[in-house]
């Protein structure tokens, strides 16, 4: 949800519930007001018939309310001294309603010629139910006139205020490592912005610089590293094919070829992955999975058979993401090498291809691996001395940057899964 929208949300809570609190304090002072005047009414109206029915004895004949608005009985003397003017509501029919309609009654008592009359007063008043259906109508509109002012003044005029804020938003989103951009804010009248626009400019500079510096270590610590490790493996090699060397000799140097070859592997693995974190692989494309593996299969077809494998492969839908096409390739890589080298011989490794999932399994030689460090660092399940140990590293931190889950599970057989929901697929 957007900014703007978050906040008209609760905006509109709020005015929610206290046009509520409002309504019900509005109807009760209005009810108070409607009662105050219609009391007044009925005083008035009380002292004009107590006049009246002192200038004219016909008046005090009057005891039923079918040809006025009021009525006066006899009472006896001790009921009237200890009575006090009474208002109350009650029901009254009324011919032109053909129903019974809400009224409020006056009961009074005065004193003519020594003889007291209990006299009772009635006016119409309005009905509560037709108050309040009015008033919660009259409230909608108010509360829908708020809420369309509110998301006008958003749009119109806090959009233009924040303006700045989304154009840093929209340069942050674009924003790549390694791509020779830079970041352009708008400048505002709003110090908060100046202040959020001059502390991206110094993080973003200062990850500019440190990424710069990485990069640079990186491609220093290939060229230092790799140079004397192919120079000392180049000359142990020559030095093995003198003829004047003994058996022993000969033992001695492959063992420190083989540690050396398995330097370089490990500096090579070290160095991808430090690129991969830094992301060194900015360039994205459409993958399409189903021609990747199959492509890697045929590569991988004679280490499969050296071990009497069988790589088979089911695809159910095409499967095409959006990323480096070089970390694609090592990723497959890695998890079919994991399930060829690792695996059991004579048995076959499965690959299953869907719309959303890539699925590889195999047989191997012991049971489950530990599910918590199965991807760390170092973690070397077989007795191998070609084997490194971060190969499925590698291709958990390429399903990390590559927002693709990476899951490991055991049922009978290893089951590695990648599953491509986190984001936009591209499928045919």
């Amino acid at each position: 949800m957007k900014l703007l929208n978050y906040t008209t949300s609760y905006f509109a809570a709020i005015l929610l519930v206290l046009l509520g609190i409002w309504a019900v304090i509005f109807y009760l002072e209005m009810l108070d007001e409607i009662y105050d005047s219609l009391d007044d009414g009925l005083d008035n109206q009380k002292m004009l018939v107590i006049n009246r029915a002192k200038e004219n004895p016909e008046v005090l004949q009057r005891s039923e309310f079918k040809d006025g608005s009021y009525t006066i009985r006899p009472i006896d003397k001790n009921n009237a001294v200890s009575f006090k003017d009474f208002y109350r509501d009650t029901l009254m029919y009324m011919q032109n309603e053909d129903e019974y309609e809400p009224v409020r009654l006056l009961e009074t008592v005065f004193k003519k010629d020594d003889e007291f009359y209990k006299l009772k007063i009635i006016t119409s008043m309005v009905e509560e139910d037709d108050l309040i259906e009015d008033l919660l109508f009259s409230l909608i509109l108010l509360y829908v006139g708020l809420i369309l002012s509110i998301v006008l003044l958003n749009n119109l005029i806090l959009k233009k205020i924040w303006n700045p804020f989304y154009t840093l938003l929209q340069q942050l989103k674009d924003f790549r490592l390694g791509i020779d951009q830079k970041i352009e804010t708008a400048p505002s009248n709003i110090e908060e912005f100046n202040l959020l626009n001059s502390r991206v400019e110094q993080m973003l500079g200062k990850s500019i610089s440190s990424y710069n510096s990485q990069k640079q270590f990186i491609e220093n610590a290939a060229h230092e590293l790799q140079t004397p490790l192919a120079i000392s493996i180049n000359k142990l090699e020559l030095l093995v094919e003198k003829e004047d060397l003994n058996n022993e000799q000969i033992e001695l140097i492959a063992s420190v070829l083989n540690n050396l070859e398995g330097l370089t592997r490990m500096n090579n693995a070290l160095l991808l992955l430090s690129k991969i974190e830094n992301q060194q692989f900015p360039d994205e494309e459409i993958v399409d999975f189903n021609d990747l593996i199959s492509e890697l299969k045929n590569n991988f077809e004679d280490l499969a058979s050296h071990k009497e494998m069988k790589i088979s492969i089911e695809r159910t839908s095409d499967l095409k993401y959006k990323m480096n096409k070089g970390l694609a390739g090592i990723l497959l890589s890695n998890l079919l090498k994991n399930a060829i080298v690792h695996g059991q011989k004579n048995s076959e490794i499965g690959i299953i291809i869907s719309a959303k999932n890539f699925t590889i399994s195999n047989i191997a030689r012991n049971g489950a691996l530990d599910p918590e460090n199965v991807f760390s660092r170092f973690q070397k399940n077989s007795p191998s001395k070609t084997s490194t140990g971060i190969g499925l590293a590698i291709a958990k931190t390429i399903a990390e940057k590559c927002e693709i889950q990476l899951t490991y599970q055991y049922e009978q057989k290893h089951t590695f899964q990648l599953n491509f929901l986190a984001k936009l697929l591209f499928i045919s």
